[in-house]
């Protein structure tokens, strides 16, 4: 956690308006030093290493509320793995099945070409597109 700094956190917060704390500023510099697609352990572990009395439950709550106020995205990789990605602009994403490790699809490799057509009263969120791969066997 080097080049993003407490300041450029506590400004991140300010900005999305979201209180600061302490422990809001640890797990926004765990989260935005670099893009990154971590769970929410993989965070708090992270976060540990600067401030070990944050707690599990802390880093869940923030985590959270950074998903509402647009800061982060939550991607359902599979029924038990939830990651949450630091680059909130659109994109997508291959996930491998095998090892865990999600990475960013570029525009130029993969393009969504159209949107369904929606029921009435309802209005386009978004669009995630996850690419699931395994590892090639033998």
């Amino acid at each position: 956690m080097n080049s993003y700094t407490s300041s450029d956190a506590v400004a991140s917060l300010r900005q999305a308006g979201v209180p600061v704390t302490h422990q809001r500023i640890e797990i926004a510099r765990a989260l935005f030093s670099a893009p990154v697609h971590l769970s929410a352990d993989q965070i708090w572990a992270k976060v540990l290493e600067a401030s070990p009395d944050v707690s599990r439950a802390t880093v869940y709550n923030t985590l959270r509320l950074f998903s509402e106020k647009k800061m982060i995205r939550e991607l359902f990789v599979d029924p038990q793995r939830v990651v949450y990605d630091s680059t909130t602009t659109p994109h997508h994403h291959l996930y491998n099945m095998d090892t865990g490790e999600v990475c960013d699809i570029s525009d130029e490799e993969l393009r969504v070409i159209g949107v369904p057509r929606l029921p009435e009263g309802v209005v386009l969120e978004e669009i995630d597109v996850i690419v699931r791969v395994r590892n090639r066997v033998g």
